[in-house]
């Protein structure tokens, strides 16, 4: 008997408390018994963890602050033969774990993730038609090459991003030092192995980043981040420019 893949869902979470529920619930309907779920807390104040605990997930606890810390600390604990990286505010779908076994049983594809749709109390098709739009735009313009005759896409942390644990440690992973646009890091580092996807099913991400700082504002802040990046400012100057929000 084929024993299937084991997956590993890593959650970093930072005052979660009002997000956290909804998401594992969500994964409870998604995952298998043999499946594991890893919350990576970064030093919450409220009762995340406690919320967390009372679903008998992993909870493990993130000396280094950072998203990208908190992504490389619960891969490198996980024992799932896939990771998926999951933003404690993003719902995906009944069948998670089969459309990612789908997706990596590609020839060549060793990262992938899905289409975005920010949503609240109200769906905001501008920014999610843009969180679309940025996965072939972005590399398309800065490396042309790669994205053409290697599959180079960038995805971002409210995608769910997914790959084989055993090609993200061949690439390095998460930089743990990294404090902004860690995702775009490790595509580029996961493309040297393989073509990176954009699977064509909807996770829906909360819209309370652009409900705080209003549409153009975010939107101006999130054109800053991606060329700054691609022109090589440092991540604290861009991390400076971003507003973290819960």
């Amino acid at each position: 008997m084929i024993q299937k893949p084991r997956l590993s869902v890593i959650i970093p979470t930072l005052n979660e408390e009002l997000a956290i529920s909804e998401v594992l619930d969500q994964l409870s309907k998604s995952l298998e018994n043999s499946d594991e779920i890893i919350i990576v807390d970064g030093g919450s104040k409220d009762s995340t963890v406690e919320v967390a605990q009372a679903y008998n997930v992993q909870v493990l606890f993130s000396e280094t602050p950072g998203r990208a810390a908190q992504l490389d600390l619960g891969a490198r604990q996980a024992c799932g033969d896939y990771l998926c990286f999951l933003h404690a505010d993003t719902i995906t779908s009944d069948d998670l774990k089969a459309q990612i076994h789908r997706v990596l049983s590609e020839n060549g594809v060793v990262l992938a993730g899905f289409v975005s749709i920010m949503r609240g109390k109200r769906s905001r098709w501008l920014i999610s038609f843009l969180n679309y739009t940025k996965t072939y735009v972005c590399p398309f313009f800065y490396r042309p090459y790669d994205f053409f005759f290697k599959g180079l896409r960038l995805l971002f942390g409210d995608q769910v991003m997914f790959c084989r644990r055993s090609d993200y440690i061949k690439s390095g992973g998460f930089n743990p030092q990294t404090k902004i646009m860690e995702e775009a890091e490790l595509c580029l580092s996961m493309n040297k192995l393989g073509r990176i996807k954009q699977f064509h099913q909807r996770v829906y991400s909360s819209d309370r980043r652009v409900a705080k700082l209003g549409l153009f504002k975010a939107m101006r802040i999130y054109i800053y981040i991606a060329l700054g990046w691609a022109f090589g400012m440092s991540t604290e100057k861009l991390n400076a420019r971003y507003e973290h929000i819960r």
